[in-house]
């Protein structure tokens, strides 16, 4: 196996084209995250300023059977990403190929991970199960042997959980007039002000998310970069601020499955998608993506203030579904807390919907 780094053009089309022959027999794909996967590949974005992005072809007797990008951020100076990974089936000693590789382009670094790609917030994870089903916009979805090729690496395992949203309604009708917030107030974004509501944004996933694994700061210009491609399909209610004081102390970011707009793997999310949303929207699950608090607010109702408006806002709409996560099995707390609403909305014990991994390995 050669690995080979993209100088041109030619080779830059193969990063992408192998995408076609990998998920012609996988219905289920989505192509909605190619508008990301081009922000970090192609840039140049405010990402690149403390990252270095180098994409690669498999190449096996002169053919193209894979690709993934190397990056390096100075932010998580500790690993080395293997981004978005795609390789067809049957492949021998992709791992030791790649760390062969590395070694020789980093070889002041010591670890590295496989599937976050660049940040958390750009999108994570090797999917594990569930590969019938269309993943939800911003989930990860591959075919069922890629796990087989990390299989000797450290798994770190993700999950996500699925839900009605008529269970969630009955919490809110029950709650909402009987809790005390404690100063605790929530509103949407003004999007005619974006610039200064992703500065609150970026400032409170840094401040909340330092300790979260593989986490690394963000500037307001790289999340205004991310925010960019979707301006059109997010309305206010999608990003929530919780404030006590008129400071924000926490967030909440939610949007419509905008992979319901598509349907076949062969399509992004364009112009006849958009009318379609606006004019006869067929989507019927949201996704539950970013909650956090500052840690010193934990102690008062915050996360369930933004809850109650999140469900205010769902209630306007037609979804009939939620998918929240993805949550990492190391993270307790936040799985206590989802599956704590979960079971307080439902009456019963819930379980993971999907599974996901990074995988991690050595370069010593």
């Amino acid at each position: 196996m050669i690995i080979k780094q993209i100088q041109n053009k030619k080779e830059l089309r193969q990063f992408y084209e192998i995408y076609n022959i990998i998920y012609k027999k996988y219905q289920c794909m989505r192509k909605t995250e190619e508008s990301v996967i081009k922000l970090i590949i192609n840039g140049p974005t405010a990402f690149h300023k403390h990252a270095k992005v180098i994409p690669c072809l498999l190449l096996k007797d002169g053919n193209v059977e894979g690709r993934f990008a190397f990056i390096y951020d100075k932010n998580l100076s500790e690993y080395l990403q293997i981004s978005f990974f795609e390789a067809i089936p049957g492949l021998d000693n992709i791992v030791n190929d790649i760390k062969t590789t590395a070694k020789e382009l980093f070889p002041e670094v010591s670890k590295f991970v496989v599937g976050l790609n660049g940040h958390l917030n750009y999108s994570a994870g090797i999917l594990l199960d569930n590969y019938d089903k269309p993943p939800v916009f911003g989930l990860p979805y591959n075919p069922p042997y890629y796990p087989l090729y990390f299989k000797n690496l450290t798994e770190r395992k993700m999950v996500s959980y699925r839900f009605k949203n008529d269970l969630f309604f009955r919490l809110y009708e029950k709650k909402i007039n009987k809790t005390d917030l404690k100063g605790i107030t929530v509103r949407e974004i003004n999007k005619k002000r974006i610039t200064d509501e992703i500065k609150i944004y970026t400032y409170l996933n840094n401040a909340c998310f330092k300790n979260h694994p593989y986490w690394s700061d963000r500037t307001v210009e790289e999340d205004l970069e991310l925010f960019y491609p979707f301006r059109f399909l997010l309305n206010n209610d999608n990003l929530l601020f919780a404030e006590y004081d008129n400071k924000p102390v926490g967030f909440l970011l939610w949007y419509p499955d905008f992979n319901e707009l598509v349907d076949n793997q062969n399509k992004d999310i364009g112009l006849f998608q958009l009318m379609k949303y606006n004019f006869a929207n067929p989507i019927d699950t949201f996704r539950f993506t970013e909650i956090s608090v500052l840690p010193e607010f934990r102690n008062k109702p915050v996360t369930f203030a933004l809850i109650l408006k999140l469900i205010e806002a769902v209630k306007k709409t037609k979804y009939k579904t939620g998918e929240g996560g993805f949550i990492f099995l190391e993270n307790t707390a936040s799985k206590n807390m989802t599956e704590r609403f979960l079971k307080r909305a439902t009456f019963s014990d819930f379980k993971p919907s999907r599974s996901y991994a990074l995988y991690e390995g050595s370069l010593r």
